[in-house]
């Protein structure tokens, strides 16, 4: 059993309610706060002890030259940002404030003795941690995971005091951003700062397992297991043991690579994502110091000419034609957090019964769950970089911004490279921030040689990595076939229909394409797929319509930015979609 459970241990005792939004999900309804996301985060390492620390906190905003604050101004509801309406405050921080958290937990009993990690999910931007005082570290990065070892700083007894403070200039600094901006306006929406993913205690010993490293080798029928420990490694042995139904593999060894035999393997595909359960353990002797459970797909993407001399984007060894959406993973209510894991998964669920086998996260990454939905349901994610240094006035990159963006791309990869789903990573779209390209592909290489790498989404092609991918809309188009890369439609269609009481704001909402009504909407995709199917004879490996849901006042969704209603018959969507596959 997993001990996550949320605790309520904000200095104030306000009841929470979330501001009213423009626009609210179905979840939205279901929030209580002693049990926010309540699932455990890391889903491909799993300890069996946590104590998840989401729930109603105290914040205050207030001037960044200013120390912490003697009096708090409210309660917010960790992990939702406090620009949305689920935070219950519903503010913006701006790049003049710091934005301060502060909550009480207890250390359960039966963590006596051990090492305490303080996990921290996602916090957008630059934030300090305190507990009882004590300064533990900084992290600067919107969008990739940390943790801190709280444990000299911890009282021997009685409540323990957490204090999170974050600066974040969004558009108006050089870090990585994304989508965001100050004044939301077009294709640019709503700041997002603060805690955003799920923060969380973990109890280790001394020394523990801190990241393990799986790689499939479909070719052989191996998987290599990579532990890597925190602590004193001298005298241990390392154990993984494979699982599925059926089937059993194991390997130790004093060294920490482990190679494990996966005979008669059962390859992962969207058709079917088949997972094999994963044990690590590290031991001294014959006592167990730390084990983690995890899960593993045995999928090879690579590339290679099909039969017609074709250079093509492989799965397994064969050629699948990739088609999905510009998936944003923003929610009205939530902005970068999802209500709820159901409501996370709902939009994969939403792919996979639409035919579709593949998506684009785009400007954003997700917390682990949204890659756990895809490993499981089977679908496969390109994964963008977040931009930054991209808007006009600011004048070239500067060696910290560049810094920031390597240090935070070489993180991000490194936290999802487990995934299965992860197909290819796309560190620059369309020149938003892009610099030194040949080089940052080559990084990319080498710090996952095992997925394809998309130099550049739209417009902005340099020649490198394994795509030439190119944007139109509505298009769809493709780039002329080439003898060593294979060719891409990063980003098609844009169609709009907004549909009334559903919408952002009730005027001024666009798409790249307007129409009146869901007949309209339909008839217009079916003449876009229509000339789409052609182009995958010529060569195209995959096309991303833009996009899964409308956001704020974009209105080219497949689903409104709700979730409430799918603007196309989703019978024809899932015909459609799956006569591609066959091509």
């Amino acid at each position: 059993m997993l001990s996550g459970s949320c605790g309520m241990s904000a200095e104030g005792t306000s009841e929470y309610k979330p501001v009213r939004g423009n626009i609210m999900t179905r979840w939205a309804g279901h929030i209580n706060p002693e049990k926010v996301l309540p699932e455990y985060p890391r889903p491909q390492m799993v300890r069996s002890d946590w104590l998840n620390l989401n729930g109603l906190w105290d914040y205050a905003i207030v001037d960044k030259t200013q120390p912490m604050p003697g009096q708090f101004q409210g309660t917010i509801l960790v992990p939702f940002a406090a620009e949305s309406a689920l935070s219950g405050v519903g503010k913006n921080v701006g790049e003049k404030n710091k934005l301060w958290y502060r909550r009480t937990f207890t250390v359960p009993e039966a963590w006596k003795d051990k090492t305490i990690l303080l996990h921290c999910g996602a916090v957008d931007w630059d934030c300090d941690v305190r507990v009882n005082g004590t300064l533990l570290g900084n992290h600067q990065g919107g969008y990739d995971p940390f943790s801190f070892d709280i444990t000299d700083a911890l009282k021997v007894t009685g409540p323990q005091e957490l204090v999170v403070s974050v600066l974040d200039p969004t558009n108006k600094g050089r870090q990585p951003v994304g989508k965001q901006c100050d004044h939301p306006h077009g294709i640019w929406y709503t700041a997002v700062t603060g805690i955003w993913q799920t923060i969380w205690l973990e109890p280790v010993a001394s020394t523990y397992i801190d990241t393990i490293r799986i790689t499939p080798d479909v070719d052989n029928q191996k998987v290599t297991v990579v532990v890597e420990v925190k602590g004193e490694p001298e005298g241990l042995s390392y154990h993984a043991n494979a699982r599925a139904p059926g089937f059993s593999a194991s390997a130790a060894s004093t060294k920490n690579k482990l190679v494990l035999d996966i005979t008669d393997q059962k390859l992962w595909s969207p058709d079917s994502p088949f997972l094999y359960d994963l044990n690590v353990q590290i031991k001294k002797g014959d006592t167990l110091i730390d084990e983690v459970g995890s899960y593993f797909g045995m999928r090879k993407i690579s590339l290679a000419k099909d039969d017609k001399g074709i250079m093509r984007i492989m799965l397994n060894n064969q050629f699948l034609f990739q088609y999905g959406t510009l998936d944003q993973g923003w929610w009205p209510d939530g902005l970068y957090t999802a209500p709820s894991d159901e409501a996370l998964k709902s939009d994969v669920v939403f792919l996979k019964n639409s035919g579709m086998n593949m998506l684009r996260k785009h400007g954003k990454v997700e917390p682990a769950r949204l890659y756990y939905w895809c490993d499981t349901l089977g679908i496969l994610v390109w994964q963008d970089m977040p931009g930054g240094d991209n808007k006009k006035l600011l004048k070239g990159r500067t060696p910290e911004s560049s810094a920031q963006f390597e240090k935070e791309w070489k993180s991000i990869i490194r936290a999802f490279y487990n995934h299965p789903s992860i197909v290819m990573w796309v560190p620059f779209n369309e020149g938003w921030g892009q610099f030194d390209t040949a080089r940052i592909v080559r990084m990319t290489e080498d710090a996952d040689p095992t997925r394809i790498v998309n130099n550049a989404s739209g417009w902005t092609d340099k020649g490198v990595g394994d795509v030439h991918d190119i944007h139109a809309y509505p298009g769809p188009e493709m780039p002329d076939v080439e003898e060593k890369r294979a060719v891409v439609l990063g980003e098609f269609g844009g169609l709009g229909l907004p549909v009334a009481g559903h919408t952002w704001q009730e005027e001024k909402n666009w798409g790249y394409r307007s129409y009146k009504n869901s007949q309209e909407l339909t008839a217009a995709y079916g003449e876009l797929l229509n000339k789409l199917r052609p182009l995958i004879a010529k060569g195209l490996s995959a096309a991303v319509y833009t996009q899964t849901t409308d956001v704020e006042s974009e209105v080219n969704g497949l689903m409104t930015y709700d979730r409430e209603m799918i603007k196309m018959d989703a019978g024809h969507l899932k015909t459609s979609h799956k006569s591609l596959m066959k091509l």
